[in-house]
C-alpha cells in the first residue's frame, strides 16, 4: 500500500518554488512495467499456450479425485461406526 502511494506520487507533477510568486512545475519521470530506465521497450513476455485449457484440465481431475477420496472416507467412518447420521433429526412431527 504504501508502495502504491509511492509510485502516484512519484507520477505527479510536482510545484517548486521560485523566487517571488513564480511556480514551476516540474514533471517527474513515471517508471513503467513495459519500459526499461533508458527509455527502451522491453520484451514481450512469453505467452503460455492452452492457458485455460490447461486450468481446466487441472481443476476437474482434482475435483473429481477430491470427491472420491470424500466419499470413500465417508462410507468408511459410517462402516466403523465412528460418524453415524442421527435419524431423530429426520423425524419433524
Amino acid at each position: 500500500m504504501v508502495l502504491t502511494r509511492l509510485i502516484r506520487a512519484v507520477g505527479r507533477p510536482t510545484l517548486l518554488e521560485t523566487s517571488g510568486s513564480q511556480q514551476q512545475v516540474v514533471r517527474l519521470p513515471l517508471r513503467r512495467k513495459y519500459t526499461y530506465r533508458s527509455g527502451a521497450l522491453k520484451p514481450m513476455p512469453d505467452i503460455t499456450p492452452f492457458g485455460l485449457l490447461g486450468i481446466i484440465c487441472t481443476v476437474i481431475p482434482g475435483l473429481l479425485i477430491g470427491a472420491t477420496i470424500s466419499k470413500n472416507m465417508a462410507n468408511f467412518l459410517e462402516e466403523n461406526d465412528l460418524f453415524v447420521p442421527s435419524d431423530d433429526d429426520d423425524d419433524d412431527d
